[in-house]
């Protein structure tokens, strides 16, 4: 079979930028959506650095990141300032300059009524100021150029009572996002937001153990971390024009419908 005249496919697909020769800072990129999006930029030439709160979990993410790719990280917490500071700190050490950085460490979160005090502000360290305080870094060392992804959550617009700071944190983020893509876009930085629905991930544990989350993926009622992955890497291959504002990636079927 004869190969198509590249002359005459001039108009069939839009630019998409190699990503190979990037740079990217991911957090919470060692288990779930940050793991899977982290190997997959590897795999197309970006170098990664990232975190985890647990060692072993940075341990096994690093091995299958190198094994596609090239990546390294540190292991901390975000919800602490200075742990987030540092992490930036040997992110700018490890990688020099970075141009892509993707906000996506998040923890899951009871009910208002079953938390206490202290892991309320807990869960809102970790899972919004630590976006903000974040970006703030991100938007800072990028200046004129790069690509910043927010992941967020359906739970935004699916409030529920079991969940109301998560989803009340999750819809925060969706208003930061769409902002600050009108504050950074005449600067030179694009910025995405990703909303994820149900996902398979440790996130998920212990209230849908890893067997009963290969059930749903089977039955198509739960995602592949490696679904939303491709969502942030179709964000990061248009070109410099184009910007994705949003990608909202569901399960094909809900337990709704």
């Amino acid at each position: 079979m004869a190969e198509a005249d590249p002359k005459n496919l001039s108009d069939a697909h839009t630019e998409m930028p190699s990503l190979k020769g990037r740079k990217a800072v991911i957090t919470g990129g060692t288990t779930g959506i940050g793991r899977a999006t982290a190997v997959l930029l590897a795999s197309e030439g970006v170098e990664i650095f990232t975190c985890g709160r647990d060692e072993q979990h940075l341990a096994d993410g690093l091995e299958r990141i190198n094994e596609v790719g090239k990546g390294s990280g540190v292991a901390l917490d975000l919800a602490r300032r200075e742990e987030l500071d540092r992490f930036f700190d040997e992110a700018e050490k490890k990688l020099g300059s970075y141009d892509i950085a993707i906000m996506n460490a998040a923890i899951p979160i009871d009910a208002l009524t079953e938390m206490s005090a202290d892991d309320l502000r807990y869960a809102i360290a970790t899972d919004f100021t630590a976006y903000l305080a974040g970006a703030h870094r991100a938007a800072q060392h990028m200046k004129d150029k790069g690509d910043l992804v927010l992941v967020g959550s359906v739970s935004a617009h699916e409030l529920g009572g079991s969940g109301p700071v998560y989803a009340g944190i999750k819809a925060g983020i969706a208003g930061f996002a769409e902002a600050l893509r009108k504050e950074l876009g005449p600067k030179g930085i694009k910025v995405g937001f990703v909303e994820p629905a149900l996902t398979g991930a440790d996130f998920q544990y212990p209230d849908i153990p890893a067997d009963k989350q290969r059930e749903m993926i089977n039955a198509e009622k739960m995602l592949r971390a490696e679904d939303i992955a491709v969502g942030v890497h179709f964000m990061l291959t248009q070109p410099r024009r184009a910007v994705v504002q949003q990608i909202v990636v569901s399960q094909r079927v809900s337990e709704e419908e």
